[in-house]
């Protein structure tokens, strides 16, 4: 047996599970508001807590923990922590930079582990269903914002001419919509066209159909429907599957 090569593995092992740790951090850092008070500059964990509205002994220990990480800068003389610009550019804000609530995925994931035991054990599996609404929600909030700076100029202006057809108007259909923020955005974008999204979650229509009306769209319509049985009628120009394809 290579000792080196085991030495090195081990190190690999190691920072797998340290990284499993940091992904609960980086949750807790997204949902308190954590990141989004760094970017007001370098604090100690007392001026961060109050910034956010959270008690300092927890503060303090989860600034630990970002700092040994590499996440956060530590000025030991002056006692404060900084997010540096670079690494707020991927944990803050409201653009598809953000990768901090792929954290919430990935625990939401973990969640069904005891399930998926089982399913080792007693085959089967785990049906949609029970990942509902949190994944719907997980779904959503990474992938609002991917489709707010990307999908009109980057995913629909990648195909030569889809962006002056959808300006004289055709008929759109988005199979596995998810909560259909896709469909309204484009909806909202391309008024001479009709948009319609299909999903067997019915928390998620409901949720496309709110932002729908939130948004006074007339030709944005979604239905509850398994896209395994599609009907025969009403015809589509263009079908896409943007939330599903990677299911």
């Amino acid at each position: 047996m290579d000792g080196e090569k085991t030495r090195q593995f081990g190190a690999r092992m190691l920072a797998h599970f340290t990284g499993s740790m940091m992904t609960k951090m980086v949750e807790i850092g997204y949902d308190t508001g954590l990141f989004e008070a760094s970017r007001a500059g370098p604090a100690t964990s007392e001026e961060l807590a109050g910034r956010a509205g959270l008690k300092e002994r927890y503060v303090r220990e989860w600034l630990g923990a970002m700092a040994t990480s590499g996440i956060y800068r530590y000025d030991a003389a002056a006692k404060r922590y900084e997010l540096p610009e670079e690494h707020a550019a991927l944990l803050t804000g409201k653009t598809a930079q953000n990768l901090s609530p792929h954290a919430k995925m990935i625990e939401h994931f973990g969640s069904h582990l005891a399930k998926l035991k089982a399913c080792f054990r007693e085959g089967g599996g785990i049906p949609y269903s029970a990942y509902r609404p949190v994944f719907t929600q997980c779904m959503d909030d990474v992938w609002r914002r991917i489709y707010d700076q990307m999908l009109v100029p980057g995913f629909i202006g990648a195909v030569p001419g889809l962006t002056a057809t959808l300006e004289r108007g055709i008929g759109v259909l988005d199979i596995g919509c998810g909560t259909g923020h896709a469909m309204n955005v484009l909806a909202r974008r391309f008024p001479q066209s009709r948009f319609a999204g299909y999903d067997i979650g019915e928390d998620a229509i409901e949720a496309a159909r709110a932002e729908a009306r939130q948004m006074g769209l007339a030709n944005a319509s979604f239905e509850v429907q398994d896209v395994a049985r599609l009907p025969a009628q009403p015809r589509f120009d263009l079908i896409t599957a943007f939330d599903a394809i990677h299911d």
